[in-house]
């Protein structure tokens, strides 16, 4: 018996607007609706799906809290194409690039923190 991959996680937030915003425009995701309007961000074949503090759907987490996540997104473009993004839509780099191990192998990574304050690492193998 194995797991193969991630289908998808949950962040619970405060304000799913805002959490739109910053994934959606800030990281390229789509916001999508599904099963009596929930709200997930999709990207590749996996979706992050949003839960609001207060509103969560059963079965949930023990102790769901906007800005306790800590996950890293990999992705193709250059990290400095990112920075460049990121900065012009005036979402702060907390740790510029730096090496890391991802999951197969070495990567290089920024972080930066969502409107929660979820730490978010954006990598490149």
């Amino acid at each position: 018996m194995r797991i193969d991959r991630i289908d998808h996680f949950v962040i619970t937030v405060a304000d799913p607007a805002a959490t739109a915003r910053f994934y959606c425009d800030g990281l390229g995701m789509e916001l999508v609706t599904f099963a009596g309007g929930r709200q997930a961000l999709a990207f590749g074949q996996q979706k992050i799906n949003i839960h609001v503090k207060g509103k969560e759907l059963e079965p949930k987490a023990q102790t769901p809290l906007p800005g306790s996540s800590d996950f890293c997104l990999i992705s193709s473009q250059p990290l400095e194409a990112w920075m460049t993004h990121l900065s012009r839509l005036g979402y702060p780099i907390e740790l510029p690039p730096s090496p890391r191990t991802g999951a197969t192998g070495p990567i290089r990574s920024i972080y930066l923190r969502d409107p929660d304050g979820n730490l978010v690492e954006i990598s490149n193998y």
